[in-house]
């Protein structure tokens, strides 16, 4: 069975754990203790020398990445990764964007205004990210105007990559209310068979 080496607050996990359950993949969770240090750990590093989840094992396959957890999956299953070579670039296109626009802002920002320690966090900092996600949000709100998903007639790795951090309930300054769009989109998503919460797929190492 793949083991996802995860916890509950990573929404970079939540991307392959959430792949992996709407493809139909059997899988089972490990618990990495990361606010304890367990990722940065020797034993860890020797698995990801990167010191970050998700890891990935599938047999002798040891996979590190969100992105490429999720193309090693719709590649594996042929579930999620676009209906032709055109839509597949698109898929690629909307999960670049996410790395760079949407996820590589929303976690950052998400983790310094909720786990960082209160004295370290910046509101300078927070607020030029706040209008950086702000920025890339406005940029799916539109394109999902008419559509149902990102790069489809049919979800795919680029939409659960695209949500990875959306649908969790911490304050990161997103507001589903304020994108009719993302709402209609994520409720979607939701309403796929098998999904659930972060905090419902993977074991949380807070709360």
């Amino acid at each position: 069975m793949i083991k996802l080496h995860c916890f509950g607050e990573s929404g970079n996990a939540y991307k392959a754990a959430l792949t992996l359950t709407l493809a139909g993949e059997a899988w089972e969770p490990v618990f990495v203790d990361f606010f304890k240090g367990a990722s940065r750990s020797p034993e860890f590093r020797a698995l990801n020398v990167m010191g970050e989840v998700p890891v990935l094992e599938d047999g002798d396959t040891v996979l590190t990445q969100s992105g490429v957890i999720q193309d090693y999956i719709s590649s594996k299953t042929g579930k999620l990764g676009g209906k032709s070579a055109a839509e597949r670039r698109e898929v690629l296109r909307w999960m670049f964007f996410d790395n760079h626009k949407v996820s590589g802002v929303a976690g950052p920002l998400r983790f310094n205004m909720n786990f960082l320690p209160e004295e370290k966090r910046n509101a300078d900092v927070n607020a030029f990210m706040a209008m950086r996600l702000s920025s890339a949000l406005k940029v799916i709100e539109f394109h999902l105007d008419g559509r149902d998903w990102l790069a489809g007639e049919e979800i795919t790795i680029a939409d659960i990559a695209c949500c990875g951090y959306l649908f969790y309930d911490e304050d990161f300054t997103f507001d589903r209310a304020k994108y009719p769009n993302i709402d209609r989109w994520l409720s979607g998503i939701a309403a796929q068979s098998g999904w659930k919460h972060p905090y419902e797929l993977m074991p949380r190492a807070l709360g």
